[in-house]
C-alpha cells in the first residue's frame, strides 16, 4: 500500500510537471496576412521552446471577438494575449496614434527609427492599463484607393471614406468626405454594396483582401505605417513558469525581426500583385502627397498639442535621430 502511494504521488508530480498551458490569440486579420502568419510563427515557436508545455491557438479573421474588441478583451483577461492595430486605440491615448500621423513616418527607416522613439512610453502606457507588450509590427504604407480616379483631394469631397481609427475619421472630414467606420474583414462587402467609394490602406490589404476586385485606382501616398501590436496580459504573464515566460520574450523578439522584414519584402510583392491585377498605379502621386503633408503637418501639432510633454518628447527624439 505504501508503495501504490508513493506511485501515485511520483505520477501527481509527473502530471503537474507537464501541464499543458493553453492560451488563445485573437487577431482582427484573415489567415492569410502576414500578420497573422507572423503569429503563427510565433506560436509554433512557443510551443517548440518549451516543448510542447505552452500552446498559443492563433483566432484569425476576428473569428473570437471583432478587431476592435481584442485589446479591451486582454485587458479583462478574457484571452490572455491579443493582436490590434495600435491606431485604433489613440481616443484612449495619444500613443496609441503616433505611427497614424500623416506624413511624419512614411518608409520602414522612418517607422523604425519612430517605433525606437516612442517605445518606452508605448510600453508604460499599456502597463499601465494591465498588459505588457510582446512586439509590434508595420503594415506596409498606407495607400489611397479609389473607385473613381482622384486628381486632387477636392475630388474627394462629397464621397464616402472608410475610417478605421481616429486619424483616418479626421482625414476623411478634412478632405470633405464621410467618414465611415468599416473594419477591414468587412470592407469587401462594402465595395460590392456601394457603402465606402474610397479608403487609405496597405497594398497587403489590396491584396489580401482582393480589393482590386472593387477599385481601380492607386495612389502610393505613403502617408504612415500602422503598427500591429502583440500584448498580454500582465498577471496571466507573470503567473506563468519561467521556463514559458522566456520562451514568450525570446520568440517575440524572433517575431518581431522576422516581421519587420516581411512587410517591407511583401509590400514590393504586392505593389506588383496589385499592377497584374489591373489596377492603375500612381507610383508618385506627387500632387496629393503635396495636399496630404499640409494636414500631416497640422495632425503632427495637433497630437504634441494632446500628448503634452511626454509627447512633445518622443516627436523630438525621432527627428534627431
Amino acid at each position: 500500500m505504501k508503495k501504490l502511494l508513493v506511485s501515485l504521488a511520483a505520477l501527481a508530480t509527473l502530471g503537474t510537471t507537464w501541464a499543458q498551458t493553453k492560451w488563445d490569440l485573437p487577431s482582427g486579420y484573415g489567415a492569410n496576412t502576414f500578420q497573422v502568419q507572423n503569429l503563427m510563427q510565433f506560436a509554433e515557436g512557443v510551443d517548440k521552446a518549451t516543448g510542447g508545455k505552452m500552446k498559443i491557438n492563433v483566432h484569425p479573421n476576428a473569428s473570437l471577438f471583432k478587431a476592435n474588441e481584442i485589446k479591451r478583451a486582454v485587458q479583462s483577461a478574457q484571452v490572455p494575449m491579443g493582436e490590434f492595430i495600435l491606431s485604433g486605440a489613440s481616443n484612449e491615448a495619444p500613443v496609441f496614434g503616433v505611427d497614424s500621423i500623416p506624413f511624419l513616418a512614411t518608409s520602414y527607416a522612418d517607422s523604425r527609427r519612430l517605433d525606437a522613439a516612442s517605445r518606452s512610453l508605448l510600453v508604460k502606457t499599456l502597463a499601465g492599463q494591465g498588459m505588457k507588450l510582446l512586439y509590434t509590427v508595420p503594415w506596409p504604407p498606407q495607400s489611397l484607393y479609389s473607385a473613381k480616379p482622384v486628381g486632387s483631394l477636392k475630388d474627394l469631397k462629397g464621397t464616402k471614406m472608410r475610417a478605421y481609427n481616429p486619424a483616418t475619421s479626421y482625414i476623411a472630414t478634412a478632405v470633405g468626405a464621410q467618414p465611415v467606420t468599416i473594419q477591414l474583414a468587412e470592407l469587401p462587402a462594402a465595395l460590392a454594396t456601394g457603402g465606402v467609394d474610397n479608403f487609405l490602406t496597405s497594398s497587403a490589404s489590396g491584396v489580401d483582401s482582393k480589393l482590386y476586385e472593387s477599385v481601380k485606382n492607386f495612389y502610393a501616398v505613403a502617408a504612415w505605417l500602422p503598427r500591429n501590436a502583440v500584448v498580454v496580459n500582465f498577471k496571466l504573464f507573470n503567473a506563468l513558469d519561467k521556463q514559458s515566460q522566456d520562451a514568450v520574450l525570446q520568440q517575440a523578439a524572433a517575431a518581431e525581426q522576422r516581421g519587420w522584414k516581411l512587410s517591407e519584402q511583401k509590400d514590393a510583392e504586392y505593389m506588383k500583385e496589385l499592377a497584374a491585377k489591373g489596377m492603375k498605379i500612381d507610383a508618385s502621386a506627387a500632387g496629393l502627397k503635396k495636399e496630404l503633408s499640409v494636414i500631416g503637418e497640422r495632425m503632427t501639432a495637433d497630437w504634441v498639442k494632446l500628448a503634452g510633454d511626454e509627447g512633445k518628447a518622443v516627436i523630438e527624439s525621432f527627428r534627431k535621430q
